[in-house]
């Protein structure tokens, strides 16, 4: 029987964040090849893990502004400071010398191209194992279609028309003559989930107790109704969400503010995360993501605790949508305040400093204070984690704190919106669903949900994460709600630019409209 000890983990994670570290041109340098090409005993099927750690750390390690310019459009966040890519891409004007753009585009695929190593590279080990090991790498390479499914989404989300890669092998790539449409993307990720899904664990992720907090046939089901409701097909978005529901696994954590937060990490209620590890040492190596862009000039509880470059601000619409509604734990769990932004709030509302809620403060809960700043007037506070709960040793902002990327909430108003546009499923009603989520944020249920209705619960819920509420808008074709504060959306807007480096490498880009 095969087997990995956990305690080797930390290890393997430290060497694998060495090896694939690096800012070249990730198309061009696919490192894992490299790194394993030569001189590997493919006949110790023990080492077989190996390569999919690897596939973990390349697809969870996302250069900083990659995450902002997947998620700065939409009307719950303002992209702010100094970086003018993201701010003429929040607006819909779109650059295509913007750097972002071009480095989103890079390094996704060479991290795609990377689980095609991997998976090719547990083949290989396959090849020579017993029965026990080849069940194993069957298991593992339906993780690492997973993982890859993660990136392609969100690349097909960006720009529409992407490539699919089949192989790690980059003469795939010379002298393309087509690229696939949103919509061929779409089906080909749920095509790869149905083929993932029978080899996959049955159980959250963070049952698992040989990698804790990777992926599930739970996490391959919600990817697969996320591409099914890109594509409209509302009643393979509902079998799919209605698995996960009956499944009886997965259930919301109730303290929603703690949930992006230390005491959230691998609870029940997430289903795929990237996850903080400095190796049980409060110094040297880590694996994290950087939250700096969306960290604020603060004056923390915890002397010497970094601030950050203010690069991502919720917008003043979200935030009185919000009071309007008195969603206040999901408010004050999104949202961290300036003197200044609880000013415009009282200037252009009939709110005033005696009618808004206490939390509506420049000092949070957790004693941190944040300064006014002419970069951005308010700060994201499901990136915030308070400076109480870095680790001692830690000091950059966010230290210590997973990135969730999908989580059960998702998965029941997917499964809601499915039945209220006509799909079927027997998991629970689209009520019980809707008010599962409702009464965790405190709010009345609802009785006859309409489709209104749990559009405007998902940007109460999933605002500031990955751009789901821009996506969500381009799909339903809800136009009037992107074009606020000066911008005006139209659907030739959907999809950014396609950066020039990337024509210029692969002329057929230019001659595509989305």
């Amino acid at each position: 029987m095969i087997h990995i000890k956990t305690n080797k983990l930390p290890v393997l994670l430290a060497l694998l964040g060495l090896l694939l570290t690096g800012c070249s041109n990730e198309l061009d340098q696919p490192e894992l090849n490299n790194n394993f090409a030569g001189g590997t005993d493919f006949s110790k099927t023990d080492d077989m893990i190996f390569s999919l750690i690897g596939v973990y750390q390349a697809v969870t390690s996302r250069g900083w502004e990659q995450p902002l310019v997947v998620s700065t459009r939409g009307d719950d966040v303002n992209a702010a400071g100094d970086q003018q890519g993201l701010k003429n891409q929040d607006r819909y004007v779109y650059d295509n010398s913007f750097f972002g753009s071009r480095t989103l585009w890079e390094t996704y695929y060479g991290d795609i191209i990377r689980a095609h190593t991997g998976m090719e590279q547990i083949q290989r080990y396959m090849d020579l194992a017993d029965e026990d090991g080849v069940a194993l790498g069957n298991q593992y390479i339906a993780e690492a279609k997973v993982l890859r499914a993660v990136l392609l989404f969100q690349l097909s989300q960006v720009y529409g028309a992407v490539f699919i890669p089949e192989s790690s092998d980059l003469k795939d790539f010379e002298n393309v003559t087509s690229v696939p449409s949103k919509d061929e993307v779409m089906q080909h990720l749920s095509d790869q989930m149905d083929e993932a899904i029978p080899f996959l664990l049955d159980m959250r992720p963070n049952e698992r107790t040989d990698l804790p907090g990777a992926v599930t046939k739970y996490t391959a089901l919600h990817i697969k109704a996320l591409a099914n409701q890109e594509l409209k097909n509302y009643q393979a978005v509902a079998d799919a969400t209605g698995q996960i529901i009956s499944s009886g696994k997965f259930s919301l954590m109730q303290n929603y503010i703690e949930l992006f937060k230390t005491p959230g990490k691998l609870s029940d209620e997430n289903l795929f995360e990237f996850q903080y590890s400095d190796f049980g040492e409060g110094t040297g190596n880590r694996v994290s993501h950087l939250y700096a862009p969306y960290g604020p000039n603060w004056n923390p509880a915890v002397a010497g605790a970094s601030g950050g470059w203010q690069f991502f601000e919720p917008s003043l619409k979200y935030v009185e949508f919000m009071l309007d509604r008195g969603d206040n734990k999901r408010l004050e769990t999104s949202v961290l305040f300036t003197q200044t932004g609880i000013d415009s709030i009282i200037a252009t509302t009939n709110y005033t400093a005696a009618t808004l809620p206490s939390f509506v403060s420049s000092t949070t809960r957790y004693g941190d204070k944040l300064n006014n700043s002419a970069r951005a007037i308010f700060q994201s506070g499901k990136h915030y984690l308070p400076s109480t709960q870095l680790i001692p040793g830690r000091t950059e902002y966010g230290s210590n704190k997973n990135y969730i990327v999908y989580r059960y909430a998702e998965t029941l108003l997917m499964y809601t919106e499915a039945l209220l546009q006509g799909a079927s499923n027997s998991a629970m009603t689209a009520d019980q669903a809707v008010n599962l989520v409702r009464a965790r944020a405190g709010l009345t249920p609802l009785s006859g949900v309409t489709l209104d209705q749990v559009v405007d619960e998902k940007y109460a819920e999933l605002a500031m994460e990955w751009g789901k509420r821009f996506f969500d808008m381009v799909r339903l074709e809800r136009y009037n709600e992107l074009s606020y504060g000066g911008r005006t959306f139209t659907a030739d807007k959907a999809f950014v630019t396609y950066h020039q480096d990337q024509i210029d490498e692969f002329p057929i880009l230019g001659e595509i409209s989305n």
